[in-house]
């Protein structure tokens, strides 16, 4: 593995925090604990607590269907009734995999601001993969929630999460697709595991150092652990029951509650572990664009929220950042 960082917070206290390794195999510079890693689908709990901040202002609601969050689009039939709520749970019938014509387009389209947008229309104008209502994970479902909000607060999801959530929780190394200048060594590079397992460092300006710049809402987040922790503060703070400023609590907890019979809730996996204490409830996501890994646990009993990252992605790397949770586990869960 190039390098392997890990944190631990109780609420917004830093209990430890380490790195080791180097930022790209090849060159001797170490990675350090203030740099920046890519975080993968862990964008979608933020995606997810953004659409709660304007929920809490009244301009979009949980229960909003497609028809009424893309009014005068043409809309498959089967997808008008659903929810934004069901978006968020990946239960909105849309792909596991976005269709290869479109990913084509939104890698053509790259940066280009109607991009996300022509995206949504494409997949909303064709059939749900299944049944809506029926949990398959589906990163198209984010974009469509992404797009949604991007129409009803007039301004791009970058811009909206930039203004709403990072800025007030004072996340400031906060950024899109793969950290670091190209070329250099100042941040990580994420690296792509070959057929024969080896690891090449991938420069963040070649193409496929990260997913088109469209699928955003759902997964081309970066930013540091202790900013990461941050955000992660703010649900713990929610999952407790504690009153917050930037979301409300009703809000937090509705987007960590998984509908009857699921796991999912928004942005986080919600499933009991003996050693978080209380009645076990943690929240749990990983995210990964197959160059980095980003895993996070929550235990709201215990106020304690934990995190791995790595600028790598394979079964070994997933190995060595579930051993790193035992042993943080066993330090901080106590």
């Amino acid at each position: 593995m190039p390098a392997l960082a890990s944190a631990a917070f109780r609420g917004s206290t830093l209990l430890g925090i380490g790195v080791t390794g180097v930022r790209k195999l090849g060159s001797p510079t170490p990675a350090t604990v203030n740099d920046q890693w890519h975080l993968g689908s862990d964008t979608k709990a933020m995606t997810a607590t953004l659409i709660g901040v304007y929920v809490d202002q009244g301009l979009v609601r949980f229960d909003d269907t497609i028809a009424r969050l893309f009014p005068g689009e043409a809309i498959d039939p089967g997808y008008r009734e659903v929810t934004l709520d069901q978006l968020l749970q990946h239960r909105g019938g849309l792909p596991h995999d976005v269709p290869p014509d479109i990913w084509g387009a939104m890698w053509a389209d790259g940066a280009k601001p109607e991009a996300r947008l022509k995206a949504v229309r494409a997949l909303l104008a064709r059939p749900p993969a299944q049944a809506p209502g029926t949990f398959v994970y589906a990163n198209a479902g984010y974009i469509v929630a992404g797009a949604a909000l991007e129409r009803a607060a007039k301004d791009t999801w970058e811009n909206l999460i930039l203004r709403r959530l990072w800025m007030p929780l004072g996340m400031t190394s906060c950024g899109f697709g793969a950290p670091g200048t190209p070329g250099g060594s100042d941040e990580p590079w994420g690296h792509k595991t070959q057929p024969d397992g080896t690891l090449e460092p991938f420069d963040p300006a070649r193409q496929g150092s990260d997913n088109p710049p469209s699928l955003g809402p759902a997964g081309t987040a970066h930013c540091t652990l202790a900013d990461w922790g941050k955000f992660l503060a703010l649900h713990l703070a929610g999952a407790r029951g504690e009153p917050g400023t930037l979301v409300s609590t009703q809000t937090l907890k509705h987007l960590q509650t998984p509908p009857p019979g699921g796991e999912y809730a928004a942005g986080w996996f919600v499933v009991p572990r003996k050693w978080a204490g209380g009645d076990g409830t943690t929240l749990d996501h990983t995210g990964s664009n197959t160059l980095w890994l980003a895993n996070t646990w929550l235990a709201p009993a215990k106020n304690l929220a934990m995190m791995t990252v790595t600028n790598c992605a394979n079964p070994k790397a997933e190995a060595v950042v579930d051993q790193t949770f035992g042993m943080m586990i066993g330090r901080y869960a106590k």
